[in-house]
């Protein structure tokens, strides 16, 4: 999976979030996109993920030597951040029968087996509105990574976790990321520190 922006900006009313920005990603590193809040590491990575589209310049995507449309690029990309919110009435197994007819699990995992690698087997006939926020962050990174999608994007990733929490993240990551393209935005160092390079949205921002 490649993705290239070629001198993309973003706009709201007067104010550019950032602009003139140039960069490719593809499969072979793993990426983090930095910044202080309110710097538009969320707003890029929407437009990554395809939700909103760049006030200016053009982002193009490519899979196996195939470039892929936008009608088409909800195929291709599993998206986790605070703002997507999980169906609260529903138990951990429903939650993942809902979500993987959307999407196909990695390695044709089953339910069960994607419970056992959340560590919520425990909890897995309870509601989702009982959880802890850090178990709901569990829910929403397992559905991302865990989905067979080349491009994965994962937005302030850290929130809600506890230490034991980020190091399942990071062994998540670690065990799931062949041959998939990993962006991370974080303004948290131990959010990304696994990853190979990182871009500073603020050099972007309008002088």
């Amino acid at each position: 999976m490649e993705v290239q922006l070629d001198a993309i900006g973003k706009r709201y009313g007067y104010e550019w979030i950032f602009q003139n920005l140039t960069y490719r990603f593809d499969a072979s590193k793993r990426y983090a996109l930095t910044g202080h809040n309110g710097s538009g590491k969320s707003t890029l990575l929407q437009i990554l993920a395809g939700n909103f589209a760049p006030s200016k310049g053009t982002v193009q995507y490519t899979f196996q030597s195939q470039n892929i449309d936008e009608d088409n690029l909800f195929k291709y990309v599993s998206l986790a951040a605070p703002y997507l919110e999980l169906i609260e009435e529903f138990n951990l197994e429903e939650v993942l029968k809902f979500h993987f007819k959307f999407k196909k699990p990695i390695q044709a995992f089953t339910p069960k087996q994607i419970i056992e690698i959340l560590d919520l087997k425990a909890a897995a006939k309870k509601n989702i509105y009982q959880y802890s926020s850090g178990m709901k962050q569990r829910v929403k990174l397992g559905l991302a990574i865990l989905s067979d999608c080349p491009l994965v994007l994962l937005d302030e990733p850290a929130t809600n976790l506890d230490t034991t929490g980020i190091q399942w993240y990071k062994d998540l990551i670690q065990t799931y990321h062949q041959n998939r393209l990993f962006i991370t935005a974080s303004n948290r160092v131990d959010a990304y520190d696994f990853c190979d390079e990182e871009l500073d949205v603020v050099q972007f921002k309008e002088t």
